[in-house]
């Protein structure tokens, strides 16, 4: 993004890989500027030669063991992951004030919050197995704000794709959209709720995006995380159909803008 200027330095953790069925992990330190991050890199061997690559963004809560489930899930699929870290190594938050402070302090700063991304994203694109002409983002809640975030950069990436994200923008007017787009909501989401959708549609209208958005009913905030229980009137609630729907709805989106003999196994 012009104007911004970033620093990153790799690391790589001496921690030993675990394995996720057939998806192999490791941990990665690195760098953006003086703020040490970690990382956890996902991946299957079973699936030959170079891959596409996507980098996934946190709930903001932190870079916790639900982004590290997430990316096992999404490398399955026959991609290399990494989960980055937006806030810095070990930090998590279980206080919703905190986390909503932590947030907000890159939603106030949003060359802050694509020069964090861009760090992350800067590894995935380091690994051999990666395809750096097939990248995309991801992201869930605060994650899918900053997927969306880079997007808007006009990062160079094939897609983007937000669960339950932060719509907003505070300045549609300098989109610079490149990537495709896929964002999802639901529909009774207390926090991003019809008026954001609208906001959201008619940003990306402007821009001349190729956008795709998805609302699932009955659903509220943070719909694809069973630790969020099942209790709708909160605001924030797991929801079984709208988490299987928006999975394959990612799959798909996937699937088209990846299309290539290295996918075919996870079509």
């Amino acid at each position: 993004m012009k104007g911004l200027t970033w620093c990153m330095a790799l690391l790589l953790s001496s921690a030993p890989a675990w394995s996720w069925a057939k998806v192999e992990t490791r941990s990665i330190q690195y760098k953006d500027g003086s703020t040490l991050l970690r990382g956890t890199l996902a991946w299957d061997d079973s699936f030959p030669g170079k891959r596409p690559g996507i980098v996934l963004f946190h709930e903001w809560w932190g870079h916790n063991a639900y982004a590290d489930r997430r990316a096992a899930e999404v490398a399955k699929l026959g991609y290399v992951v990494f989960a980055a870290d937006m806030y810095g190594k070990g930090v998590l938050l279980t206080d919703p004030k905190k986390a909503a402070a932590m947030a907000g302090r890159f939603d106030k700063d949003r060359a802050l919050m694509v020069r964090r991304a861009l760090a992350g994203l800067a590894v995935l694109k380091r690994q051999p197995d990666v395809d750096t002409s097939r990248l995309a983002a991801m992201g869930y809640c605060f994650g899918g704000g900053v997927a969306l975030q880079l997007a808007r950069a006009g990062v160079d990436l094939k897609g983007v794709v937000s669960f339950h994200g932060d719509l907003s923008d505070p300045d549609p007017q300098d989109d610079h959209i490149k990537a495709k787009v896929l964002a999802m909501q639901g529909a009774d989401d207390p926090y991003f709720g019809p008026k954001a959708v609208d906001a959201f549609e008619d940003e990306m209208r402007k821009a001349g995006a190729d956008w795709q958005m998805v609302v699932y009913s009955h659903a509220v905030h943070g719909f694809t995380n069973p630790a969020n229980g099942d209790d709708p009137s909160r605001g924030v609630a797991y929801n079984a159909e709208a988490d299987r729907r928006s999975w394959q709805a990612m799959k798909d989106f996937f699937a088209e803008i990846f299309a290539g003999p290295s996918t075919r196994k996870a079509l």
